[in-house]
């Protein structure tokens, strides 16, 4: 496991609405550039936080479609330079031609899963479906939020930093990744995970990150069932999740979770609430 960066810092000054100032001490989530390389070919430089990068380049080959299972991935190498930190891994020789074909159209450096693709077609590519599953009970949701912060040292140091974990049916967490870039801590986990043999329909992923079109293709390629995230999804991620067969919960509080769905009848637990202001 690579260790980050020691966080800076800088004196900062809080304004009160009466005029009265004090100085403020507090470190900043720590953001380096990351060049990501697969046999040799430079693939995208990422602004992250530069911990875990083993899980970081595992994750985003799974994530990307350069692998279509952890096995294809070996070789990591990590350094750092005085410019940044590079990461570099082998793919195996199946999947080398769908890394040429996507470093021939990406266009930016970006781990939105859209940046690159230069065909609206590819956008609309149907994902693979979602394995079926039983739900999850809001308990197990709650009992995570809960916990969540107490995994989360670069968020509680900074203020500044995303996180994406695993879950258990029953709410523990057992795995956490955080990064500044939201794709980039579900990268993570998604290498940690992959890398430790760790069935990702074994649980679920709870993310402090918006829920938009790349967290749901993220979630459906790792083999996730059921993704919760903190924010209200995008209309093409809340589409996306359904066609696909992701159970999909958003906007998690202590108090509340909303479950999402598209065109089907609301039942009673609240599957189907139209989206708006809480009460």
């Amino acid at each position: 496991m690579t260790d980050p960066t020691p966080l800076s810092s800088a004196r900062l000054t809080a304004l009160r609405p009466d005029g009265s100032s004090r100085p403020v001490s507090r470190p900043f989530a720590p953001e380096v550039p990351v060049a990501l390389e697969y046999n040799g070919l430079s693939y995208a430089v990422m602004m992250a936080s530069p911990s875990d990068l083993e899980d970081f380049i595992s994750g985003f080959a799974l994530t990307e479609g350069l692998a279509s299972a952890i096995d294809d991935v070996s070789g990591i190498d990590i350094a750092q330079t005085d410019k940044g930190w590079i990461a570099r891994a082998t793919i195996a020789s199946l999947a080398v031609e769908r890394l040429l074909e996507r470093v021939r159209t990406r266009v930016a450096e970006s781990s939105c899963g859209l940046c690159g693709i230069d065909n609206l077609e590819a956008v609309a590519k149907p994902l693979p479906p979602v394995a079926a599953h039983e739900a999850i009970a809001p308990a197990a949701i709650f009992t995570a939020l809960a916990a969540l912060r107490d995994h989360q040292p670069g968020n509680r140091a900074t203020g500044g930093m995303h996180a994406a974990a695993f879950v258990d049916r029953q709410g523990t967490i057992l795995c956490v990744r955080e990064d500044v870039g939201r794709h980039n801590a579900l990268d993570k986990l998604i290498g940690a995970l992959a890398r430790s043999g760790t069935a990702v329909a074994r649980g679920f992923i709870l993310s402090t990150a918006r829920c938009s079109y790349e967290i749901v293709e993220k979630a459906v390629r790792a083999g996730a069932t059921t993704l919760a995230t903190i924010s209200v999804p995008t209309s093409m991620a809340a589409a996306r999740a359904e066609a696909a067969g992701l159970s999909l919960f958003a906007l998690a509080r202590p108090d509340e979770v909303l479950r999402v769905t598209m065109g089907r009848r609301a039942d009673d637990d609240g599957a189907g609430q139209e989206w708006g202001e809480r009460e």
